[in-house]
């Protein structure tokens, strides 16, 4: 590969598994992403929602650290509206102790949920307002010097856990460039504004502290198999998980059902959440990861692997470091 590979988790529960087998997975998916020679493993906060796992963010992080010796962890991300920045400095400070040199802090501002959840967040609709300085005071809890008067986070001070800007959207692409930070696009789901955000933010970047050069990190869905057939029964399998779970109110269709939909004007949503994924054998994914590298400028991938099995994850997860070349730790 040309660039490094990094995983993201999205702890799915798949059909008939539970909460403790998925994140069973998880621990098993970090421990070969770290024999393999990937970069690093990130996990992102979404609430309400039944196939992802992921919502204690900080917790999971903590338990699969535990579990794992030298590979990076982090959030991606931490939906920073949801939060105080002092809570999340504390959290992450306190992971940074307990784990030098592993833990990454990437930060969303969106909700990661919908409105009847935010509210059961106690979440201001005007707290996305504030992201830019929330990001600063968090910032100013880890490095110093504190943005508020008397208050300092412990632990979390002095650790200088690095922050990343989580987007799918101009904004964010603007702000990482303002504060000189790494930025994250979400085109493993949101991949309209990706050309046009990461050129954005290369243009405007300014050298900071943490970075002092532009760091692009772009999503891409992957689903790697030993054969082709299998990684399109698998692909089709996962688009029909996302009909029930979009589209089902707590129901599951059935696959003609789940057909139905994916051929309707609203399945084309889904179609096009999913335009970004190297779906095939081994051979076929390293192509077009290094074709889509290229043509989202990053510097780094992380990739999700789409599955709704854990052994299928996991061995995608292994077809692909063979076929790029990892470093095997």
């Amino acid at each position: 590969m040309t660039v490094p590979l990094s995983i993201l988790d999205l702890a799915t529960i798949g059909k008939g598994q539970t909460v403790a087998e998925s994140l069973a997975g998880s621990v098993a998916m970090a421990q070969k992403a770290e024999e393999l020679g990937y970069r690093r493993v990130w996990y992102a906060e979404h609430h309400n929602m039944s196939a992802i796992a992921s919502s204690a963010t900080s917790v999971l992080i903590a338990h699969i650290a535990a579990h794992t010796n030298s590979i990076r962890l982090g959030a991606g991300g931490v939906m920073l509206p949801n939060h105080s920045p002092l809570t999340i400095a504390e959290q992450f400070g306190t992971l940074e102790t307990l784990h030098p040199g592993r833990i990454d802090l990437g930060l969303g501002r969106a909700p990661g949920s919908d409105q009847n959840t935010m509210r059961a967040l106690r979440r201001d609709h005007t707290s996305s307002d504030r992201f830019p300085q929330d990001v600063l005071e968090l910032q100013g809890y880890l490095t110093g010097p504190t943005r508020i008067q008397g208050v300092e986070a412990t632990p979390g001070k002095g650790t200088n856990v690095p922050l990343y800007i989580l987007g799918s959207s101009l904004f964010g692409a603007q702000l990482a460039a303002q504060l000189g930070l790494p930025y994250a696009f979400a085109s493993h789901f949101a991949p309209a504004a990706l050309q046009d955000a990461v050129a954005i933010y290369r243009r405007e970047f300014k050298p900071s502290e943490q970075l002092s050069e532009p760091h692009v990190i772009a999503g891409v869905n992957v689903t790697a198999a030993d054969s082709n057939a299998e990684a399109q029964a698998i692909h089709l399998a996962v688009k029909r998980a996302r009909v029930s779970l979009f589209f089902g109110g707590g129901r599951e269709f059935t696959d003609d059902e789940a057909d139905m939909v994916l051929d309707s004007p609203q399945g084309q949503h889904i179609a096009q959440m999913m335009k970004f994924s190297a779906v095939g054998t081994p051979e076929v994914v390293h192509d077009y990861l290094d074709e889509f590298a290229a043509f989202a400028d990053a510097d780094e991938l992380i990739v999700a692997h789409q599955s709704i099995g854990t052994e299928e994850r996991l061995r995608s997860v292994e077809l692909v470091a063979e076929v790029a070349g990892l470093i095997p730790a």
